[in-house]
This record gives C-alpha cells, sequence and structure tokens, in this order.
C-alpha cells in the first residue's frame, strides 16, 4: 500500500471498495470556527479528572496512532473533558476479535461498525451497542444538525438508532476505474464502457500490449454487479431493483449473475484476471504498483482526483450502475457506544465534537500537523513523508465534509457533494431490516457452504456451467430454501405496512 492516503468513503459496503482504503478531504476554511457545535452539550469542568474513551477501530494499525491519539487526547481533554484511547484491528481480523470482545464484556466505549463489518444490525438486535436516542438528544445536537435525516432514519433498526453514521456520499454507485496512464499509452476510450461485457476490447488490448500489467485486478472480495438490492451482505439472497412485486430470489438463480459468472470465466481463462484471485485477500499492493488496468469500485463526487492523489498516478473512472441509496450505504460507516460503556455520556460528546469540530476530525484523519501533512493558505492538504505512519481511513472516522481538500477538489466540493446525496434516489429494499433469528441456524449452515465455492464462481477461476449446480445444491441442503420463506414473509409483512 502507497503511503499517500487511502481514503476514499465506502458508502456501499462493497468489500473492494473497503479494500482501497481511499481518502476523503474536507475544507479548510470551517477551522476557524472549530468546535462551536462540539460543545454545544456542556463538556466537563477543567478541574475535573479527565474520563479515558477506548475506541476500536477498524483497519491496519497505525504506527504513529498512539502518538496522534496524544495529540487527540491534549485537545479533548481542554474541550469536554476526555482523553481517547484507540485500538486498531485489522480489516479482516475485526468481525471475530469484536465478537469476542463484546461475548467476554470487555470494557469498550465506541466501536466501529457498519453493514460489513460487525454487522451492525444484527448486534444492534444483540445487545452490543447502547440505544442513542436520548444520547443524540441530550449530548449530540451537533449530529443531528448535520445528518442528511435519511442517515438517522435509514439506520434505525427496530425503530431505534444505535450508531452515529459518517456524514458522507448517501447513495452508492459503482464504477469501473481505469489506470489512466495506461488509458493513455493504448490509446483506449471508455465511452459507452458501462456492462462487465464491454471492458472485452479494452482488457483484451492491455493483454496484448503490457504482458506485465494485469487487465483486470480483482480478488476474493469481488462480486459482479448485478441490478440486485441484496438481503445480507454477499449473501445470496436478493430483491430485483425494478420489482415492485418485491419478490425474493436466489442470486444464482437469475439470468443476470449467470451471464456476469460465464463472463468472469472467459476473462480468467483469457488471463485478464490474476491466476490467485479467489484467494487474494486484498488489491492494495498491486495498486500501490500502477501495474493493473481496470478494476471494480464503489463512487462518490470527485473519487478520481482522491483515487489519483492517493496512488500518485491519474484515475479515471465510468459508471456500471446508478447511484441508489441502499440499506448498507446508509449503514456503511458508524459509530457505536458500548452497551459495556461506563462513560455513555462521554462517549456521544466526544463523537458530537467528532462531527463538527474541524480541528479534532483532521487531527483523527490525518494526524499530526507539520509532522504528517502541511495545509495550503486554500485549505488543500500536503502529505508529509511521515504520513506513511498514519494513513487512516477516511469514511470510517466521522464527518468527513469536515476533512481537508485534496489537489484537484474543487472549492465548492462539499456542496457539490450534498448535491450528489439530495439526488440520490431510495433502492428497493431501503428501510427493510431482515430479522434473522428464527432462521440463524440456517444462515450459519448457507454461510458455511457458500465458503467454498463463492469467491471462485465470482473471480471467474471455477466453470459455473460445472459448478453452479454444484453450489446451488448445496444452498439448498444448507437451508437457504427456509430463509429465502422467511424473508418473503417478512418483506411482505414491511410492504403492507408502508403501503409500499
Amino acid at each position: 500500500m502507497s503511503s499517500t492516503r487511502k481514503k476514499l468513503s465506502i458508502g456501499l459496503a462493497s468489500i473492494l471498495a473497503v479494500m482501497l482504503f481511499l481518502s476523503a478531504c474536507g475544507n479548510n476554511a470551517s477551522n476557524n470556527n472549530a468546535s462551536s457545535s462540539g460543545n454545544a452539550s456542556g463538556s466537563a469542568s477543567n478541574s475535573e479528572e479527565p474520563v479515558e474513551l477506548s475506541w476500536y477501530m477498524v483497519g491496519t494499525p497505525q504506527k504513529d496512532v498512539d502518538k496522534v491519539m496524544e495529540e487527540v487526547s491534549k485537545y479533548t481533554k481542554d474541550k469536554i473533558g476526555v482523553t481517547v484511547k484507540m485500538t486498531m484491528i485489522d480489516w479482516g481480523d475485526y468481525n471475530q476479535k469484536m465478537q469476542v470482545l463484546t461475548a467476554s464484556g470487555a470494557d469498550m466505549d465506541i466501536m466501529f461498525t457498519a453493514s460489513w463489518a460487525f454487522d451492525y444490525v444484527q448486534n444492534a438486535r444483540k445487545g452490543a451497542f447502547a440505544p442513542i436516542d436520548d444520547l443524540l438528544t441530550q449530548y449530540g445536537k451537533g449530529i443531528t444538525d448535520i445528518l442528511d435525516p435519511a442517515f438517522i432514519e435509514g439506520s434505525k433498526v427496530d425503530g431505534k438508532n444505535y450508531g452515529v453514521p459518517a456524514n458522507k456520499e448517501l447513495p452508492a454507485q459503482e464504477v469501473w476505474r481505469f489506470n489512466k496512464n495506461l488509458l493513455d499509452e493504448n490509446k483506449l476510450s471508455i465511452d459507452g464502457v458501462r456492462t462487465l461485457e464491454s471492458l472485452e476490447p479494452l482488457l483484451k488490448t492491455v493483454k496484448a500490449n503490457n504482458p506485465d500489467v494485469i487487465p483486470l485486478q480483482v480478488d476474493k472480495n469481488f462480486m459482479p454487479y448485478t441490478p440486485y438490492d441484496y438481503l445480507i451482505e454477499k449473501f445470496p439472497l436478493a430483491v430485483k431493483l425494478d420489482d415492485t412485486s418485491y419478490k425474493i430470489v436466489n442470486i444464482f438463480d437469475t439470468p443476470e449473475m449467470k451471464q456476469a459468472l460465464a463472463t468472469m470465466h472467459k476473462y480468467y481463462a483469457a488471463g485478464y484476471v490474476p491466476t490467485e484471485a479467489a484467494t487474494l485477500e486484498s488489491s492494495s499492493d498491486v495498486q500501490a504498483t500502477g501495474k493493473w488496468f481496470a478494476d471494480k469500485a464503489t463512487t462518490q463526487p470527485f473519487a478520481d482526483n482522491v483515487w489519483s492523489t492517493s496512488y500518485g498516478y491519474p484515475i479515471v473512472s465510468t459508471p456500471q450502475s446508478d447511484a441508489l441509496i441502499y440499506n448498507l450505504s446508509v449503514m456503511g460507516s458508524m459509530q457505536t457506544i458500548s452497551a459495556n460503556s461506563k462513560h455513555k455520556e462521554k462517549a456521544m460528546e466526544f463523537l458530537n465534537l467528532l462531527n463538527t469540530d474541524p480541528a479534532l476530525r483532521n487531527m483523527v484523519d490525518s494526524g499530526i500537523e507539520g509532522t504528517h501533512y502541511n495545509v495550503t493558505p486554500e485549505g488543500y492538504i500536503e502529505n508529509l513523508p511521515e504520513s506513511k505512519n498514519y494513513d487512516m481511513p477516511t469514511f470510517a472516522l466521522g464527518n468527513v465534509m469536515l476533512t481537508y481538500l485534496n489537489p484537484g477538489d474543487p472549492a465548492d466540493k462539499w456542496e457539490q457533494f450534498k448535491a450528489y446525496n439530495d439526488a440520490g434516489k431510495p433502492a428497493i429494499l431501503l428501510g427493510f431490516n431482515f430479522d434473522p433469528t428464527s432462521v440463524s441456524s440456517e444462515i450459519a449452515a448457507v454461510q458455511n457452504a457458500k465458503e467454498a465455492f463463492w469467491a471462485p464462481l465470482m473471480t471467474g477461476t471455477v466453470d459455473p456451467d460445472k459448478y453452479l449446480p454444484q453450489a446451488i445444491k448445496k444452498l439448498n441442503d444448507a437451508g437457504l430454501g427456509k430463509i429465502q420463506a422467511e424473508a418473503q414473509k417478512q418483506i411482505d409483512a414491511w410492504k403492507a405496512a408502508n403501503g409500499k
């Protein structure tokens, strides 16, 4: 992974996008009025002993995290009477380690969660998180003032809020990203490129002309885009985006997925896809070298600028889906307060300050000014060599609209960001949260059954004509039909109750 900032927001919980760790950035102009709203909750007197908050974050552990948190703590001690200890847990380990910590009753205060990491809905129902509606009212006015109401409403679980969503892009849109150096070298155009199949002429050219380059970079987390809204992330039950009957289907039985898997296998056989794709944990090492041509990502306004700054070479992109608001984009990045926290009020005060105070938000995000980065008079960030020791996932840390601008960003970036959010249309299952309680055993069995074939099929490593029937049989034997029936019953009830 390169030492530049990899912080693009993860609106859709596309795991590929997660692996990018890309940057989002904000405007320094608001630094001059830092934390006026952050102190609205009424902080502790400076004469009181400060409260230490333990904060558990997803992401590659950073060398300088303790050094930065010392500076953060000096700031927050003065503002609201708290200090902060951050524990970072690597992407692949986060789910399991957080489950163990929560089950053991560990003393934690703030925890990252999402639709794709330490499952927000599931763990809210299990009692891992404190309900925060009253805390938001009393200590989180700054948060509710700045968040689009769709974030608050869309992240309720059984009528209650348990997490503070990051103020970021609200819709999710899948794109094809391209290494522009290779586009230019091969005199290729991305005009008209949208479907998976439309990539083929470009991949063929790059394969022929650049034998040391991976034409289509995918890893074990890759899923071809299909026009469906998934019941559970990376689980084979979904509703087609335009199906007003709300019929839930096995995604492997759909013509769209069958075609996508066949195309991916064709690409794999042609050598367009890495031979080890089904077991490759991340694409970040290849992206750091620039030896790739195209991949799939989740976008946001001005993402190309972010990616280009992040990798140190130009990136361009083109849509492969519409921009829609999904449950997993609303819940794509959240901070929660542990049900075991002894300092729930102070934790909410801190989250309020984090989401309203540009000085704090940028310190947590980018580190120590003068050590890890400098800021131009116009509010643009310039990373210093030490930034390699503190490279945080911006999307996971709260209000991205307070962060510094990247080179190439327009001065009105955040106004355009808000316009993008306002234009987002709801996906078909927005607001529906599946309750898996009655089929939890079947879900576990299906998850176990799919592990053997999911990544090989999605990456094109195996022939779907041979393996897809076997996969469908294994899913059905594990109880997929019972889950599907229960989900349909819940969706029908939700549809009736909400006049869908």
